[in-house]
């Protein structure tokens, strides 16, 4: 079976682009990353995916006018590598329901909490403000609404009394890192679906689709 071409988009180091690349670096692996796009020229993530022997681009949104010439360029450059899965992987700008439109249930986003919880910034900050004893990160579907699209799976992880906003973090970012990878697989081998208003996923490590780092499989 051809493995799904996939992008990744960036706009700094890449540590969950670089989680993506490791996984699929197995042949196996159903999602080829087949271009790692930013639209920041200096994004640390851009040497990584060329170490990697990976295709990349870069879409300065300074160089356009507005928003929708921009998004009209990045889709250029999908379209020329010949993408069919779009993954948003610390991309730090708003997409427009246009170029959402573009990628029904092909663009995908990995959020730092657990959805519907502290959509948008500051989510580490503002979950230790609020005394939760649960933290961790979402992958979902794009929507034009902010963080609020279909949840494909989320993992836990557990928040300590001396925690800070970095040491939190840190430790969802790790989850981050195994999570993504294994979702991106659901998703590019077909087993993800839409039942009765929801995503439902037709995998045993699924298991209800809140996973605990410790229930993670080990992405290498």
């Amino acid at each position: 079976m051809a493995r799904m071409r996939t992008a990744v988009l960036v706009s700094g180091r890449g540590s969950n682009m670089a989680a993506l690349l490791d996984a699929a670096a197995d042949p196996a692996f159903p999602a080829e990353i087949a271009l790692v796009l930013s639209n920041r020229p200096g994004a640390g993530a851009l040497a990584r995916a060329e170490a990697a022997g990976v295709p990349t681009a870069v879409v300065d949104h300074r160089a356009y006018a507005d928003r929708s010439a921009f998004e009209a360029a990045m889709q250029a450059e999908l379209e020329r590598h010949a993408v069919a899965l779009v993954c948003l992987a610390g991309f730090m700008r708003v997409l427009t329901p246009w170029f959402i439109s573009r990628w029904p249930e092909r663009l995908v986003n990995i959020h730092p909490s657990l959805l519907p919880a502290y959509r948008g910034l500051h989510t580490h900050e503002r979950a230790l403000a609020d005394g939760v004893r649960i933290h961790g990160c979402t992958v979902h579907l794009v929507v034009p609404e902010l963080d609020a699209g279909p949840i494909i799976a989320q993992a836990a992880v557990p928040v300590h009394a001396a925690d800070t906003p970095d040491t939190l973090a840190a430790r969802v970012l790790a989850a981050e890192h195994r999570l993504y990878p294994l979702a991106l697989s659901w998703l590019a081998s077909g087993r993800v679906r839409h039942q009765v208003g929801r995503l439902v996923v037709d995998a045993p490590e699924a298991g209800g689709m809140l996973l605990s780092p410790g229930s993670l499989p080990d992405q290498g």
